[in-house]
C-alpha cells in the first residue's frame, strides 16, 4: 500500500475544501453587505483580503489536522468516527478563525456574528467531510474486497490460531488481513496451523520478522496453557508500531486501552498503540523544540562557565560523547560535559556511585546541579531525545537489565529524556538493581504519559537543581 499517496489525497482535498469554504464564506459576507454584489463580481476577485485568506486559512486547517493526528494510520479510518472528529475539529478551527480574522470586521448586528459563524462552520464541515467520505469509502471498499490489506502474522500455533485463521479468511467482508505466516510460543513436534501458514519462527524473533516481512498487524491467538507468556509477547511487540489484536479469552489479563475492532468481523480485542493522543504528541515535540532553543540561549553563560570549569579541573576533552540506545532501539550519540577523569572506563563499562573516585571535584558539583546534562538540549532539539522521558542507557547495561526485568524494553517505545520520573526519584543509578528499581517509575510514566505529567516532572527537576539535591 502506498501510504504517501493516500496521505497526499487527504491533504490535497482538505486544502481544497478549506479554500472553497473560505471563498464561499467570503462571497456570503460581501453579499450580506451588498445585495447587488452579483452585478459587479469583479470587486470580489480584486480584493486582497480574499487572496490573503486563501493562502493563510487552508494552511491553518492543515496544521490543525496534523496536530490532532488526522493523517496517522491513514488506511484504518472509520467513517462514523471520522464524522465525529471532523465535526469537533471544525468547531474548534472555525472558533479560532472567527476570533482571529473576523471578530474585528465591521458587522451590522450581533445576529450577523452568529450567522457568519454558523455559515463558515457549515461550509467547512460539509466540504471537508464530503471529500473525506469519498476517499475513506473508496479505501474501505478496497479493504473489504481484499484489494488492499495489511501484512499479518499470527502468534500461536494450535487450535486457537487455526480457528482465528479460518474465521478471518472465511469472512464475507474482508478485514484486510493478508497472512504472512505464524510464530510459535512453545515448541511442539507438530503445529496445527502449519497446514495453512508458513512457520516464520518463535515469538522471540518477532522484531526481526516484523521488519523482514513488513508486518503491520499481529494477532495473538495462543492457547490457555500458554497464557503465562502473553506479557512477554506484548513486551516484544511494544517496541514496534504494529497493531496488536488478541482473541477475547485473554481480555482479563490485558492492561491498557483496548477496544473491539469490528462488528461484522472476527471478534478481536485491539490494543491501542498510542501512549498519548496525537495532539499531545505534537505539543510535546513543540515544547521540546521551544524550550531547548530558549534554554540554549539563556544558559549560554552556564555553557561557558561549565566548559571552563571542566577544562581547568582535569586534562581531557570538555565534552563526553557516548553511544546510547534511543527510541525503537536506534542508537544515537549523547553529549554531556565531562564529569570524570580522562579514560575513566578504560577497564570497561562501569556505573558511577556517590563516592566514585573517577569523578572530578568539579564533576561532583556539576552532577549536583545537573550542569553536565545541559549539552543534551541540542540532542533534544534535533529530535533524538525529549525533555522528559526515561534515561537512555548503553546497550551493555540494557542487556543486563532486560535479563532481570524484561519490561525494560517497553521504554524503547518512546524517546529517552534529559529528565524522568525515575531520575527525579533516584538520580544516577549506581548498579543494575537501582536501574531496575528506577524502572518501576519509568513504566508508570509510560502508562500515564501526558503533557501535565511532563510539566510536573520538569518542575520537580528544576527544584532538585535549585536545591542541589541531584546525585
Amino acid at each position: 500500500m502506498n501510504r504517501r499517496l493516500q496521505v497526499t489525497k487527504y491533504v490535497f482535498f482538505d486544502w481544497l475544501a478549506a479554500a472553497l469554504a473560505w471563498t464561499m464564506f467570503y462571497v456570503y459576507r460581501k453579499y450580506t453587505e451588498d445585495n447587488g454584489l452579483f452585478n459587479h463580481l469583479e470587486t470580489i476577485w480584486e480584493d486582497e483580503k480574499l487572496w490573503l485568506g486563501l493562502v493563510i486559512v487552508p494552511v491553518f486547517w492543515l496544521a490543525l489536522y496534523i496536530v490532532i493526528g488526522s493523517y496517522r494510520r491513514i488506511y484504518r479510518k472509520a467513517r462514523l468516527k471520522e464524522l465525529g472528529q471532523t465535526f469537533f475539529v471544525t468547531l474548534i478551527g472555525v472558533t479560532i478563525i472567527f476570533f482571529v480574522l473576523i471578530l474585528d470586521d465591521l458587522i451590522l448586528t450581533y445576529r450577523s456574528y452568529y450567522q457568519s459563524f454558523i455559515t463558515l462552520f457549515i461550509y467547512q464541515f460539509i466540504l471537508t467531510y464530503s471529500f473525506r467520505l469519498i476517499i475513506t469509502t473508496s479505501t474501505v471498499r478496497k479493504i473489504h474486497s481484499g484489494k488492499l490489506g495489511f501484512n499479518t502474522v499470527i502468534v500461536g500455533s494450535n487450535g486457537n490460531a487455526v480457528k482465528v485463521y479460518n474465521d478471518i479468511t472465511k469472512q464475507e467482508i474482508s478485514s484486510g488481513n493478508k497472512f504472512s505466516g505464524f510464530v510459535n510460543v512453545h515448541d511442539f513436534k507438530f503445529f496445527k496451523v502449519e497446514q495453512y501458514l508458513p512457520h516464520l519462527g518463535a515469538y522471540k524473533d518477532l522484531n526481526s520478522i516484523i521488519t523482514d516481512y513488513q508486518i503491520e498487524e499481529v494477532i495473538i491467538a495462543i492457547e490457555r496453557s500458554e497464557i503465562d507468556t502473553v506479557e512477554r509477547i506484548i513486551t516484544e511487540l511494544e517496541t514496534t508500531t504494529v497493531l496488536i489484536k488478541v482473541i477475547p479469552l485473554m481480555q482479563d489479563i490485558i492492561f491498557g486501552s483496548v477496544k473491539v475492532s469490528g462488528i461484522f468481523h472476527t471478534p478481536l480485542i485491539e490494543i491501542s498503540p498510542d501512549l498519548m493522543p496525537a495532539w499531545q504528541q505534537t505539543v510535546k515535540r513543540a515544547i521540546d523544540i521551544v524550550v531547548s532553543i530558549i534554554a540554549m540561549i539563556i544558559l549560554l553563560p552556564a555553557y561557558i562557565f561549565t566548559a571552563l570549569g571542566v577544562k581547568l579541573s582535569s586534562k581531557g576533552p570538555i565534552l563526553f560523547s557516548q553511544e546510547r540506545i534511543g527510541k525503537r532501539g536506534v542508537p544515537f550519540m549523547m553529549h554531556k560535559f565531562r564529569s570524570m577523569y580522562k579514560d575513566a572506563e578504560k577497564a570497561g563499562p562501569q556505573l558511577s556511585s556517590d563516592d566514585d573516585p573517577r569523578i572530578t571535584p568539579f564533576g561532583k558539583f556539576m552532577r549536583k546541579v545537573r550542569l553536565d546534562e545541559i549539552p543534551q538540549f541540542y540532542t533534544v532539539l534535533i529530535g533524538e531525545m525529549s525533555l522528559v522521558g526515561p534515561r537512555p542507557e548503553r546497550k551493555y547495561y540494557i542487556e543486563q537489565i532486560v535479563k532481570k526485568a524484561p519490561p525494560y524494553r517497553l521504554l524503547m517505545k518512546i524517546k529517552p529524556g534529559i529528565t524522568s520520573w525515575g531520575q527525579v526519584k533516584f538520580g544516577y543509578a549506581s548498579n543494575i538493581d537501582e536501574m531496575v528499581e528506577r524502572l518501576r517509575y519509568d513504566i508508570l510514566y509510560l502508562e500515564n504519559m501526558s503533557i501535565a505529567m511532563d510539566f510536573k516532572i520538569m518542575i520537580y527537576t528544576v527544584l532538585i537543581v535549585l536545591q542541589g539535591r541531584g546525585k
